[in-house]
């Protein structure tokens, strides 16, 4: 079992910039503690291969990076029609070579699930990826048992959230890999989970854990720089898990 813990983006706030390497660029010290990251700036504008290959080569062999899927994908396109722009991600993303885990496809809250759509939207994902895909739908729609089976038939993961935005969110679904989504709570992307928290989260990780395959943790809670402290914690935590 590998328990991939990081945050959507790797700045490093003031705060605890003293708990990583004083040189090298900003994500090779942040690879230097955390073992994942999550690219964000995927879903707003495409990346040059040389980019992705300039961040593969700052980072150890077993470091990880997912990558949220462009917006035209999830909320212009809604999944429907995207052949050449999963195309197009695929050969930008080829330069990251092992340094890539799971592509993140985040729908819009007004997205509700359709099973014809998702079917023919992950096939055409798996005809051009390996990698995991985990959803993070929003709707309540995509809460339900025939989804979850959609998904899993199709090798598809959902995150689990949280702070959930339906009930049954807030747990793992569909299989592939287990990936937890961590907003920041009560005031999402802004506040810190405490200890007490961190530790439910723990063993709620733990819980979901299996030998063949990864679990993900992305602490999302970056407004205010709560996502690194949080995450550097939580790696502490599970440490020899």
């Amino acid at each position: 079992m590998k328990i991939r813990i990081g945050t959507a983006g790797w700045a490093i706030p003031a705060e605890v910039r003293g708990r990583f390497p004083v040189t090298g660029g900003g994500l090779e010290r942040y690879a230097a503690r955390l073992g994942a990251v999550e690219i964000n700036t995927t879903f707003y504008r495409r990346h040059r291969p040389t980019t992705f290959a300039r961040w593969a080569a700052a980072t150890p062999r077993d470091f990880r990076f997912s990558v949220k899927a462009p917006r035209e994908i999830t909320h212009l396109r809604k999944l429907e029609n995207c052949d050449d722009l999963l195309a197009e991600l695929a050969s930008d993303l080829e330069s990251l070579g092992d340094r890539l885990g799971p592509i993140l496809v985040q729908t819009p809250p007004s997205l509700l699930f359709n099973d014809a759509r998702t079917a023919v939207f992950l096939d055409a994902f798996r005809a051009r990826f390996e990698t995991p895909v985990v959803i993070e739908p929003r709707h309540p729609s995509w809460f339900t048992e025939a989804a979850d089976k959609l998904l899993a038939d199709h090798g598809a993961a959902r995150v689990a959230a949280d702070p959930e935005p339906a009930p049954g969110a807030g747990l793992p679904g569909g299989d592939g890999c287990v990936y937890f989504r961590l907003h920041g709570s009560p005031a999402m992307y802004r506040s810190a989970h405490g200890r007490d928290r961190l530790e439910i989260i723990r063993d709620m990780v733990l819980a979901w854990g299996t030998r063949d395959r990864d679990l993900w943790v992305i602490f999302d809670n970056t407004a205010l720089g709560e996502a690194v402290g949080d995450a550097l914690a939580l790696a502490q935590m599970t440490d020899g898990a």
